[in-house]
């Protein structure tokens, strides 16, 4: 059963009068200190990997690095990481980005058969004077770096694939189907008041081979801006990348939008130039500053998870189609 606070930290501007009041009035959100709120319910598990750097003072970028490796290493999670379902060639490919408080950024894109794309996106970041890696290229950067190369396909991924290619039929914008493409992005705020996030994906199932979403892209499936707040993306990242979605709602909130408002303006602009827009899935979620969290959805099945000082827990976000 979903709580009042859970109404307050985010369920969307309208759901509850007295949330709708406290984000038009821009007041801090209910949590004081540190909050890591990521996509989906393996977000919390993440959150929880995330919290211990957190809860301990550290920084917020290390967090949601540490979180969403937890992720990208669950095999039961099949869109991220290993288990992640393949391309239509029975290839996992991986998308990944990280962001900090400074505006420093790093991802990678089209890289195979590396357990940990946040953490080489994060080397990215880092250890070159270049934002983006992708391909063979990425692929090099990693063994440089020490990151070892395992298959990361399972038994049952492999399977399921077999299993497709015998019709091949691709419907990966089906809105009355289960979701098979759910991102794991994550956003932190720290005991020092700094943001951060991340981004880590295998994509759509089945995608063209070479196909690359809006993980890796720094605007679209993420954003961070230290005075501001930060943003994140989940869904069908082609409708992500053409609206830059997660620059725009970091800028409506600079605006003075409440992380709700932003996210649903965002979920709008979709709406707005795609016709086709009631059979796409797209999730926003967003954090400010001064700790307000905000999300807004296409359909009625996309969650996140949030995690503070009162405890970690999953909230069920309000959608333009339950409208």
């Amino acid at each position: 059963m979903t709580t009042r606070r859970e109404f307050l930290v985010g369920a969307g501007a309208g759901l509850l009068a007295l949330s709708t009041e406290k984000l038009a009035l821009g007041q801090p959100g209910p949590a004081d200190g540190p909050v890591v709120v990521s996509t989906w319910n393996h977000g919390l598990p993440a959150n929880l990997e995330a919290w211990k750097i957190l809860d301990g003072g550290g920084r917020a970028v290390d967090a949601v690095e540490a979180g969403v490796r937890v992720t990208e290493a669950d095999p039961t999670v099949s869109s991220v990481g290993y288990g992640g379902n393949p391309d239509r060639d029975g290839r996992v490919t991986l998308d990944a980005c990280i962001m900090d408080e400074t505006g420093n950024a790093g991802s990678v894109a089209f890289l195979q058969n590396i357990l940990h794309p946040v953490s080489v996106a994060r080397k990215v970041m880092d250890e070159t004077p270049h934002v983006m890696l992708a391909g063979e290229g990425a692929l090099r950067f990693a063994r440089e770096m020490g990151f070892p190369e395992q298959d990361l396909l399972t038994p049952d991924t492999r399977l399921a694939w077999e299993k497709w290619r015998q019709s091949g039929e691709y419907k990966p914008w089906s809105a009355a189907s289960d979701p098979s493409h759910d991102t794991i992005s994550m956003l932190a705020i720290d005991a020092q008041g700094n943001l951060s996030g991340s981004c880590t994906t295998s994509g759509l199932a089945y995608k063209m081979h070479g196909r690359v979403g809006d993980s890796p892209i720094i605007g679209a499936s993420l954003f961070v801006d230290n005075e501001v707040g930060a943003a994140c993306a989940t869904g069908v990242g082609e409708e992500v990348m053409k609206t830059v979605g997660s620059f725009l709602i970091v800028e409506l909130m600079r605006q003075g939008l409440s992380p709700a408002e932003a996210c649903r303006e965002g979920v709008e602009r979709i709406v707005r130039k795609n016709p086709g827009w009631r059979d796409v899935q797209v999730g926003y979620l967003a954090l400010s500053r001064s700790g307000e969290v905000g999300s807004f959805a296409i359909q009625p099945w996309f969650q996140y998870a949030v995690m503070d000082a009162q405890g970690n827990r999953l909230v069920d976000v309000k959608a333009r189609t339950a409208e």
